[in-house]
């Protein structure tokens, strides 16, 4: 039976080889060898895919924080945008404030008291404070100056004045006012400082 049983293992393995014809050969083994170099191919890859997926993580948080910045960036363009829309026409109208300013100073007070010209006078005047109430609307504020230290980042120092009765670096002249837009500076108020007497 052992003779019987040897022709058909040889046709067996004779029908196995030819299916197999064309298979590579590391495939076709089945030593432990194989296995390991397979477990090791898997492991790289799979490390390979673990660093890939990490960077591409690391990517997109860096996306999603640029995109925030550039969000960020451009809400506070458009706030500054709606904030100082008005700064060059405010500068122009600094003039008009300035002329008004200089009229109402330079009323006498014998025109202030005549009936003929009160009209013309509480007029100026009520003109000058409608003018201050739309700036004051619109974020224009008056920097204050007069007996304030000297500040270069608000006011604009034209001349010294020698005094003994204010400290030295007190603002003790207001030639022009100064003006702010929220928290801009629109204009310096040109100013005159104390200084000690020679």
């Amino acid at each position: 039976m052992i003779d019987n049983d040897k022709p058909q293992d040889d046709a067996a393995n004779e029908d196995v080889k030819a299916e197999l014809k064309g298979v590579p050969e590391e495939f076709l083994t089945d030593s432990d060898e194989t296995d390991e170099a397979c477990a090791d191919d898997a492991n790289e890859a799979l490390e390979s895919l673990r660093r890939d997926l990490d960077e591409a993580k690391q990517e997109v948080l860096y996306a999603k924080a640029d995109t925030q910045n550039v969000r960020r960036r451009a809400e506070k363009d458009i706030q500054d945008a709606r904030n100082y829309a008005a700064t060059g026409f405010a500068r122009d109208v600094l003039s008009v404030w300035d002329n008004l300013s200089r009229a109402v100073d330079a009323i006498p007070e014998s025109l202030r008291e005549d009936e003929k010209m009160k009209g013309l006078v509480v007029g100026i005047e009520a003109t000058q404070r409608e003018l201050e109430k739309v700036f004051k609307q619109n974020g224009i504020e008056r920097i204050a100056a007069m007996d304030m230290p000297l500040d270069p980042n608000q006011h604009q120092a034209m001349m010294e004045v020698p005094t003994d009765e204010k400290e030295p670096g007190t603002i003790v002249q207001e030639m022009q006012s100064g003006w702010m837009i929220k928290n801009r500076l629109l204009r310096p108020a040109m100013v005159g400082v104390a200084k000690k007497p020679d």
